[in-house]
């Protein structure tokens, strides 16, 4: 691990609490207006959208399009299935917004701080810049540099951004570490010639989690969480 000069992390689901923040602030923001919403269905399906939305752009059925607009069009035909009749588009840019308000998880901030004192730490994530500045302001998240995969216009795990990440820093692949709480996004990143850290969410998805409960692979790190993670790289 000698040769490791930056870490980046996956974000959605590493480093932020995607489930349990959006229904908490959906809960909260819409008991009034949506009193028989399906909070919880509505936050799984969504997240359920989000790759194969990604996969079309990956595969140039539709052009670029980043987060935020996959978001919004993914949220349109679900709305009304889980008790949001008559969503109003500024009632759905709060929702879509929500993904900007994300909670880290108990470890995070105080993991990446200390990781900061040694290495470039910044989120290699699939959301857009905009998104992850504005996630980070909020949640107090430490970042050197955001890398959005938005600046490659490829979405993991194309190598377009594992390599993208490295070159902007410029760095070996075999300098940048990919640290994910998901088995296949650490495939990837190996594949390219990154380094790899593996730590298990098991609450990500509450109790639709069915994978990343451990590590798959001989990953060259395996913690127990970010504070773990810095234990392990000598901060």
């Amino acid at each position: 691990m000698d040769g490791v000069k930056a870490i980046v992390f996956d974000t959605f689901g590493t480093v932020v609490d995607w489930r349990s923040s959006l229904i908490a602030d959906f809960s909260t923001w819409g008991a009034a207006r949506f009193p028989a919403a399906d909070w919880p269905g509505l936050v799984d399906a969504w997240r359920e959208a989000y790759k194969p939305s990604m996969d079309e752009v990956r595969r140039k059925v539709r052009p670029w399009t980043n987060l935020d607009d996959l978001q919004r069009d993914s949220l349109r035909p679900l709305a009304p299935r889980f008790g949001l009749a008559g969503l109003t588009p500024g009632e759905a840019e709060y929702m879509i917004r929500g993904w900007h308000r994300l909670d880290p998880w108990p470890d995070a901030v105080a993991g990446l701080t200390r990781l900061r004192t040694k290495y470039i730490i910044g989120p290699l994530s699939n959301g857009n810049v905009a998104l992850l500045v504005n996630m980070a302001r909020r949640a107090g998240l430490p970042w050197d540099m955001v890398f959005a995969t938005e600046l490659f216009r490829h979405y993991k795990p194309d190598p377009e951004t594992y390599l993208g990440a490295a070159g902007l820093l410029g760095l070996a692949p075999g300098e940048v570490m990919m640290a994910a709480a998901h088995n296949n996004d650490l495939h990837a990143a190996r594949a390219c010639g990154l380094r790899t850290c593996f730590f298990a969410r098991p609450t990500e998805y509450g109790p639709l989690q069915s994978r990343d409960f451990a590590a798959d692979s001989d990953w060259d790190v395996v913690a127990a969480d970010i504070g773990d993670v810095a234990t392990r790289m000598g901060v």
